[in-house]
């Protein structure tokens, strides 16, 4: 009986895999993202042909496929991405737990909700929706789709609102530039196509097509690791950086609270803290990178009113 082609190509793709002949290309491919995805396809498709396991029209019909993958993959619809972020936000809270405090909850989301309104993401599929931690680490996350996180830690290094804003800032900026999709599309396609190269020596059935599923769902928790254990890469940090400094002008706080939360949080981390010193670039970096748009330092200029509320609302936190 004759095999079928696509099974066929799967096998003869996974022996070459495991021998080493055409494994590097395909792996480093991987890092381009979606490109990665268009690359790795026609190296295997390529790969088939050559072996005679496809002929021309069948390994040009697989490219053509692995280029709508790819494009599919590019354009995760909001909706989507909401869905993909809840499940990094509830693995989040499994290692954070939320911190119980329903007025200061509901001043951080009102602050949260006018910042984000002046964004360049000003609604995203379900809102956004703001969260405290309980925990004294100081750090942040933002989740796809508009899920943002901050600890307790991190809220007891803002003096004032200005400082708080500024910090709600930047995850809403991480948000708006789509930074942890990025991240869980790598981590997902890395995930399939390691998978598909383990099996594909195998003929893919009820068993490896569930251990596939199980790869695409474990890539959640790879990428709250991600954000938890390795933070975004410097020039994402950079961007959500200038995007906070954007954000604050717009809405009228001053700048120079992030500045001086940075500087708190300098005399607080040493190398290797966790939080923002293990996910985070230095904070002089950053604090000269944002300098550089926003001239030298000057303390912020406290309103009464305004200091009144964050000193109530945040009141032992």
């Amino acid at each position: 009986m004759t095999r079928n082609p696509r099974r066929q190509f799967l096998a003869a793709s996974g022996r070459y895999a495991l021998f080493g002949l055409g494994a590097a290309p395909v792996f480093s491919a991987l890092l381009s993202g979606c490109e990665g995805m268009e690359e790795a396809t026609t190296i295997g498709a390529s790969l088939g042909q050559a072996t005679g396991v496809l002929t021309g029209q069948q390994a040009e019909s697989i490219i053509k496929s692995g280029k709508a993958v790819a494009r599919g993959f590019q354009d995760i619809t909001p909706e989507q991405e909401y869905y993909i972020g809840r499940a990094v936000g509830a693995s989040l809270v499994t290692q954070y737990p939320p911190y119980a405090n329903r007025a200061a909850n509901l001043y951080i989301n009102t602050l949260g909700q006018a910042l984000a309104q002046v964004s360049d993401l000003p609604e995203t599929f379900n809102g956004y929706h703001f969260l405290i931690l309980d925990s004294s680490e100081i750090n942040a996350f933002a989740a796809p789709g508009g899920l943002i996180f901050v600890t307790r830690g991190m809220l007891r290094l803002c003096r004032n609102e200005d400082a708080t804003a500024a910090v709600l800032a930047h995850e809403i900026a991480h948000v708006a530039h789509r930074h942890g999709l990025q991240a869980i599309k790598k981590s997902r396609i890395t995930a399939a196509l390691s998978t598909l190269a383990v099996e594909g020596a195998k003929n893919l059935g009820g068993r490896e097509l569930a251990e596939l599923t199980r790869t695409f769902e474990n890539s959640i928790t790879d990428i709250t690791a991600t954000l938890v254990n390795s933070g975004y890469s410097l020039a994402f940090e950079k961007q959500a950086d200038n995007a906070a400094v954007t954000i604050l002008q717009r809405i009228g706080y001053d700048p120079n609270g992030l500045v001086d939360m940075l500087g708190q949080m300098s005399t607080r981390l040493g190398p290797g803290s966790p939080g923002f010193g293990r996910t985070h670039p230095a904070p002089s970096v950053r604090i000269a990178n944002i300098q550089n748009r926003t001239g030298v330092f000057k303390p912020v200029q406290n309103q009464a009113a305004r200091q009144a509320r964050f000193k109530r609302l945040l009141k032992g936190v």
